[in-house]
């Protein structure tokens, strides 16, 4: 699948997942479409490159009156950026998002500024994105349920990425939309990629997020980037194994070097070697997780003193 285009999740029926084709990488950003009888856009994108989600959701056969919700799992830009966009084109849906992502979503100042800081120029890839009205838009918690008519999605919070993050759970059709609680399954290497942005990634809680995807025991994941999979409940050790492993080695860097400038260079520079996303890209993830996982040390050494 390339940017733009869509296809049926295999083994979920009326699920389907769109290529935003973000940061020039095809699969990496994931928008998955419900077409139920109240259809759902499950995240959104950053919205830079929306007019060709329209198209999807067009071609799916859901008109401009009949879409019922927008329902982004956190509201990181590049899940949440077009939500605004959408929700002015389909005026009859409700905009639901996790309680502590929705003033984020109505006033996206702060986010776009921080956004700008973390991600540098990789700005390039996103798009300014259009304040939900406050009428327009809903917070969820732990337990609530989003009415799709003939089935529903159970809200499970999952802040360890964010603490505006949740999943949503389908027990009809056995699907999790992980967000990116589960990190991020690379189908090219077969592997679990950690995703550990500052300023509030909690590994604990991570680790805590990957066990209630185990307890809700899923036939399918549905990650935020690079669409879905069969799920086994091996793949939930291998999820937890990479991020203890991650976070361990970034540790271990600092200790060696004494100087999180030069551990940022050091990751940044072994992220060359990443052949599945583009250079920049390749080398702004590892800035980003890396700085969020020495946010996290501090946080977990100032709470030892």
């Amino acid at each position: 699948m390339h940017a733009g285009e869509f296809e049926p999740v295999r083994g979920v029926s009326d699920l389907y997942v769109h290529d935003t084709g973000m940061f020039d990488t095809d699969e990496y950003g994931a928008v998955y479409v419900y077409d139920v009888e109240r259809p759902v856009v499950i995240d959104t994108g950053t919205g830079a490159n929306r007019e060709a989600l329209f198209e999807t959701i067009e071609e799916i056969g859901i008109g401009r009156e009949d879409l019922a919700w927008i329902l982004p799992t956190h509201a990181h830009l590049d899940h949440a950026g077009g939500a605004g966009h959408l929700a002015e084109r389909y005026p009859n849906a409700e905009v639901v998002a996790p309680e502590k992502g929705v003033r984020h979503l109505v006033d996206p100042g702060r986010l776009v500024a921080g956004t700008k800081a973390a991600v540098e120029d990789q700005w390039q890839y996103y798009d300014d994105p259009v304040p939900v009205p406050e009428s327009r838009i809903s917070g969820l918690s732990e337990g609530d349920r989003v009415d799709l008519g003939d089935r529903e999605l159970v809200v499970h919070e999952a802040p360890g990425h964010a603490p505006h993050q949740a999943i949503y759970h389908d027990p009809d059709a056995g699907v999790v939309f992980a967000a990116d609680a589960a990190g991020i399954y690379v189908p090219e290497v077969d592997g679990i990629e950690p995703t550990s942005p500052p300023p509030q990634f909690d590994l604990d809680q991570c680790l805590a997020d990957v066990r209630t995807i185990e307890e809700l025991d899923p036939d399918y994941l549905c990650f935020g980037h690079f669409g879905p999979r069969e799920y086994e409940p091996e793949l939930a050790g291998e999820i937890k194994r990479a991020y203890v492993e991650w976070v361990e080695a970034v540790r271990a860097k600092r200790e060696e070097l004494a100087d999180d400038d030069a551990v940022v260079e050091h990751f940044e520079a072994a992220s060359r070697n990443v052949e599945f996303w583009n250079p920049e890209r390749a080398r702004a993830n590892a800035s980003l997780n890396v700085r969020g996982v020495l946010a996290y040390l501090d946080y977990v050494g100032e709470n030892e003193e």
